[in-house]
């Protein structure tokens, strides 16, 4: 990915970088999320738990900045984000923050996320 696509999509409003993380991690089979002794988190604003999850690596680097300045990329392979990530996460009742960009982000209900990825992985089968 060249430094032009980078900064493009990252302007793009959070319903279109949505769908390029869903296209992304089907394609790749991984996300990125940010790491350091624990996974980072956010607010959505209304006092609930969100975890970030990135598209690539170069994304998840690019918002290591400010309270996530000590973390790292870290990858995730898809089918344990599927099976492992997405249940427990509905379980704790945590939201998905998908793509954010320092300025917004897109907050998903976990079934959404499970529904689009299953629905884009099953073009690659």
């Amino acid at each position: 990915m060249n430094q032009k696509e980078f900064e493009s999509v990252l302007k793009q409003p959070p319903n279109i970088r949505y769908e390029y993380f869903i296209k992304k991690v089907a394609d790749s089979e991984e996300v990125w999320g940010l790491y350091n002794e624990g996974w980072a988190t956010a607010d959505d604003g209304e006092g609930n738990v969100c975890l970030p999850f990135f598209p690539k690596m170069e994304f998840a680097q690019a918002q290591t900045v400010d309270e996530w300045s000590n973390y790292k990329p870290e990858s995730i392979d898809i089918n344990e984000f599927i099976d492992e990530w997405l249940d427990g996460m509905e379980k704790d009742n945590i939201k998905a923050s998908i793509f954010p960009n320092g300025t917004n982000t897109a907050i998903v209900q976990i079934k959404v996320l499970l529904a689009d990825l299953k629905e884009e992985l099953a073009k690659y089968e």
